[in-house]
């Protein structure tokens, strides 16, 4: 471990040799940090928190501290976060609540940039962008390759699918489908993620397959129901659409329709 003089390292944290901790930064008695990871000055690692590999974390944020809950009394929950993620200045991570299962998740290669805040028993998947003052409210999960705008705001138990756009200054109050780019100050559906789509290899049938889906999803006039079983039909044929239906049979809140 390589820490400067100024840091303050609790002895019960466990933590890797080719770890850099920076000035003034803060590592609590339950942490766990993995090799490879750069803590710059300034930052607060606290509470029950692992970290894996690989990780960068910039200037004054805050890993780990209880949840801005209420009913929060205290138990042992915790923050558990994934390799390679990058995580920019005053970013906020709370730790979970024992109604949430306990754990706030974020996964691997996640691009985090300034004042983005992570509420409690989140779940974050891989190849997740979030960008400058972005929000999640408690129990929120985000998707892979998910991409939340510049001051996108998200209510809590809203589920955001693999691959959906967030656009600037976005306020979502209902959940988001695989592959869907909402926008507007009171989030609404405008069309498919296709950008996206191309750059994670996407062939153009399977864009154009996405695109159908979406149709009969949102301007086919079928009732919500009438559309899954559709899409449960073009799902045989297209395996693409399959994480759709998935998540249209599971998700817990309303959709964005």
């Amino acid at each position: 471990m390589r820490a400067h003089e100024t840091a303050i390292i609790d002895s019960g944290a466990e933590i890797d040799e080719d770890v850099d901790i920076g000035a003034y930064s803060i590592v609590g008695p339950s942490v766990r940090i993995a090799g490879g990871t750069r803590i710059g000055p300034h930052v607060v690692v606290s509470g029950k928190t692992t970290i894996g590999k690989n990780n960068r974390f910039f200037q004054f944020s805050s890993i780990g501290e209880v949840p801005q809950d209420k009913k929060y009394a205290g138990e042992e929950t915790e923050l558990i976060i994934g390799d390679d993620n990058t995580i920019r200045e005053f970013c906020t991570f709370n730790i979970g609540t024992v109604q949430g299962g306990g754990v706030t998740r974020i996964g691997n290669d996640n691009w985090i940039m300034a004042y983005v805040h992570i509420a409690h028993d989140c779940i974050i998947g891989n190849h997740v962008i979030m960008a400058n003052n972005s929000t999640l409210g408690g129990h929120c999960t985000v998707g892979d390759h998910a991409i939340l705008s510049g001051f996108s705001l998200v209510h809590q138990f809203v589920e955001i699918g693999d691959h959906s756009f967030i656009s600037f200054a976005s306020h979502v109050n209902r959940s988001i489908p695989p592959y869907v780019t909402v926008a507007g100050e009171k989030a609404k559906a405008r069309g498919v993620n296709t950008e996206g789509l191309k750059r994670r290899g996407f062939t153009p049938e399977q864009v154009q397959n996405v695109r159908r889906a979406y149709r009969t999803l949102y301007r086919s006039g079928l009732s919500l129901d009438e559309a899954r079983q559709k899409l449960a039909e073009m799902a045989k044929h297209s395996t693409e659409i399959e994480p759709l239906v998935t998540f249209l049979d599971q998700v817990d809140r309303s959709i964005i329709r």
